[in-house]
């Protein structure tokens, strides 16, 4: 029996925790998929993203056994240091190196520059980090980064790993010393469910869901401005999920918010751990997500394999929905077919709601069943 592949891999957060978001989860499918063919190696915080305090349960500063084929370095953060991840890659075996982000010193920075000289196979995961509108936060300092990094030629020798032409584009653009792109969409959680009931769609009547940081990038101020521009024949329902990432956009989202008539109400429903996603999904009529952008979307995906259909800008890759029966993608500017959209979806009757509902989860069945998909990422550490 051939022995498989190691790969080493640095990420900031990884399961147990869930309030990295995108990240994790798009780490914990491709590993889940592909563990029958490689020996993945993990290196990352013992702590969730926002915390202070180790996981329960959880061994520290050893490696563990987290399932078949998929072991897991937990650093606690006295232990975290260049020593120590030096050391790591000097004495663990393997044949790939990938590594998820850019920005983070010890998990992204360091692994790249200690890894510059070796002859192995170094991928890069962008993570969607180098997207256009992920400098709408922190522009100063990203283009630092940015700049500083082409300097050096930190990049020079690796591979960055990105989901679509257009993510190439522009890392590309801002890249200018790699050695290649690999493009590989993300990868779904393994499908166990054949079909989903649609919940009860009665005219009058939404139930809109967010799940997704509280934050400039993913738009909430714009979804609830959406809602207060309009006087909505019917009853709306709009529950967020997702981590608070700046107390002042969140001040600007509760004014909004407050200024709502009776007929909508909005609740904040905090973090949401990623295991009861798919049945808080089952609660809605549509995911209502239009962000500025995405190199995935995990929450779009994940809502279609709920049978939840969503109602998203055009600024990611999920594109012709409407065609496709399955939600609306919509330019952001102006905020007119928005308004529509969420009307219309009030006034939708339940067999309509219903074949939209079916078509969302036969959509997203195929993608995740797709051979050619889990191919590209198995791509990704061909040698």
């Amino acid at each position: 029996m051939t022995t498989p592949k190691k790969i080493l891999v640095f990420i900031d957060w990884f399961l147990p925790g869930y309030k990295a978001g995108g990240p994790i989860r798009s780490l914990a499918n491709l590993t889940a998929h592909l563990s029958g063919e490689f020996e993945f190696f993990i290196v990352t915080r013992n702590k969730d993203y926002l915390e202070s305090v180790g996981y329960e349960d959880v061994v520290p500063n050893e490696w563990l056994g987290f399932a078949k084929n998929i072991n897991v370095y937990y650093f606690s953060q006295d232990q975290l240091s260049i020593k120590n991840i030096k050391k790591i890659i000097s004495t663990q075996d393997y044949d790939v190196a990938y590594i998820n982000g850019v920005y983070s010193f010890y998990f992204s920075i360091l692994p790249v520059y200690l890894l510059k000289k070796s002859t192995k196979k170094i991928v890069v995961a962008t993570r969607g980090m180098l997207l256009k509108h992920s400098f709408s936060s922190k522009k100063i300092k990203k283009k630092i980064f940015i700049y500083l990094t082409n300097l050096i030629g930190l990049f020079r020798n690796v591979f960055f790993h990105v989901t679509n032409e257009q993510e190439k584009k522009e890392v590309s653009e801002l890249i200018n010393k790699q050695k290649g792109f690999l493009i590989a969409p993300n990868l779904s959680a393994k499908i166990t469910n054949k079909q989903i009931a649609p919940i009860l769609k009665s005219p009058g009547k939404l139930k809109l869901v967010n799940i997704a940081r509280i934050s400039v990038e993913k738009n909430t101020l714009f979804a609830l401005q959406v809602l207060a521009a309009s006087d909505y024949t019917g009853i709306i329902e709009f529950d967020l999920y997702g981590a608070i990432y700046s107390n002042k956009y969140w001040e600007e989202c509760l004014e909004t918010i407050n200024s709502l008539p009776d007929n909508i109400n909005v609740c904040y429903k905090g973090m949401i751990d990623n295991k009861k996603v798919p049945e808080t999904l089952l609660k809605y009529h549509f995911s209502f997500l239009p962000s500025l952008g995405e190199n995935f979307g995990h929450s779009i995906l994940e809502s279609f394999l709920a049978g939840c259909p969503v109602i998203i800008s055009d600024q990611t890759p999920w594109k012709n929905l409407e065609e496709k029966k399955i939600g609306w993608d919509i330019p952001i500017d102006p905020k007119d077919d928005f308004v529509k959209t969420i009307q219309y979806c009030i006034d939708m009757e339940q067999a309509e709601y219903g074949q939209l509902s079916k078509n969302a989860f036969k959509y997203a069945k195929a993608f995740a069943d797709n051979k050619k998909l889990i191919g590209q990422s198995r791509d990704l550490f061909k040698i």
